[in-house]
């Protein structure tokens, strides 16, 4: 009777931290899709424009996210008018 290889313990901790890494990422993925769909919602409706020169001017002060990156993202989100892209977990 054969039996399967045993894996050095550290490749197994390495793959099951390969495998939380990549889930997590997956999450990640989601939530700024999430995010930048709301984002762009709030700025359709101009909801920075109490004080705020731009909806990245408003989102730095109030959640500390970079300007740069998010004047970037907001346009993409702004220009585009569809859902923000989601990628597709691989399969394992």
């Amino acid at each position: 009777m054969l039996s399967e290889p045993r894996l050095h313990p550290d490749v197994v901790a390495a793959e099951r931290l390969g495998n939380e890494i990549a889930e997590l990422s997956a999450h990640i993925e989601v939530a700024m899709a999430r995010l930048l769909s709301l984002i762009r919602e709030f700025d359709a409706l101009a909801g920075w424009a109490n004080g705020f020169k731009s909806c990245a001017e408003w989102l730095s002060w109030r959640v500390g996210l970079d300007l740069s990156g998010l004047r970037t993202r907001s346009r993409g989100t702004r220009s585009s008018g569809a859902a923000a892209h989601q990628r597709r977990p691989r399969p394992r």
